[in-house]
């Protein structure tokens, strides 16, 4: 009898600590240490977002490269924003989708400027002949000790990139999404357990876990469903951009209870799925994908 191809998730990727590192803004994934798997030479595609034309934000590295990269070998052109500043990286991720025989956009944009979001949209209707699938990653995350200190500039950038932005990007979207179009959102295992040196972060990534279930109950009678990923900690350039203490980087992750951090290749499936036909009964849910920690919305 054949023996079934199991995989202990413990042994996966990156299992010891990670060397101490840190970047200047804005972070570059080709400069990690290991660097991330977004499955540039793992992921295999099945047709299930074939001719769809979707927009993904934050898509030059971590989890939005991994979803862009998995989107395109499963038959999507892709609009991929990105910070002005992380051309390299977006410009590899451009290559692995044209290499799927997919169309590609870049869209460098600073999501704290209010005109953004409508010229993305514009751009990617234009560009790609239409748009029916929004994956709203982009995020900014800086780890600050103490509210004392918490610059108050920078609480009004996180929400504005974090979540007015996604309000921005969801309102000039939906008139061009059609019934079966879908909206797949990236919150967090701090909306619903927040780190005590993220409170901006987390306060953000618990209002896009509510503004998901809200716009599902708004656009289900359009035909349009909105669910959300919650990752746990996951090895991207996010978390050496002043996203986590400089000294908690070498263990990063191995508190989950899997032992590891996570690799955002482990997430393309599901955000491919939720994007996909086959989750065709599935709208207002979050999905944790966090090596074991719950969510509880």
């Amino acid at each position: 009898m054949t023996e079934p191809k199991l995989i202990d998730p413990r042994n996966l990727y990156h299992t010891e600590k990670f060397p101490k590192q840190d970047q200047d803004t804005p972070a570059l994934q080709n400069e990690m240490r290991p660097n991330p798997d977004c499955g540039e030479e793992t992921y295999e595609g099945s047709n299930q977002l074939e001719n769809r034309r979707v927009l993904i934000t934050g898509g030059d590295s971590g989890i939005g490269r991994a979803a862009a990269i998995a989107y395109a070998r499963e038959g999507a052109d892709i609009g991929l924003h990105f910070f002005p500043g992380e051309e390299e990286d977006a410009k590899e991720v451009a290559s692995y989708i044209e290499k799927a025989g997919r169309k590609v956009v870049l869209l460098p944009y600073d999501l704290r400027e209010e005109t953004a979001p409508k010229e993305m949209i514009q751009k990617v209707v234009a560009e790609l002949g239409g748009l029916d699938t929004l994956v709203l990653n982009a995020g900014q995350q800086i780890s600050s000790p103490s509210i004392v200190d918490l610059p108050i500039e920078q609480v009004k950038d996180t929400f504005m990139v974090n979540i007015i932005a996604m309000f921005a990007l969801v309102k000039e979207a939906v008139p061009h999404i059609p019934a079966g179009g879908a909206i797949v959102t990236t919150t967090s295992v701090q909306a619903s357990n927040p780190s005590e040196h993220l409170l901006d972060y987390a306060a953000t990534k618990a209002a896009i876990a509510n503004f998901t279930i809200g716009l599902a109950k708004q656009l289900a009678p359009k035909g349009i469903r909105v669910n959300g990923v919650a990752p746990g900690p996951i090895w991207t350039p996010l978390q050496l951009d002043e996203g986590q203490p400089e000294e908690a980087i070498p263990e990063f992750g191995q508190k989950s209870l899997l032992e590891r951090a996570g690799q955002p290749a482990e997430l393309a499936p599901v955000y491919v799925f939720l994007a996909s036909n086959k989750a065709s009964y599935v709208t207002a849910q979050i999905y944790g994908v966090t090596g074991g920690e719950a969510i509880n919305l």
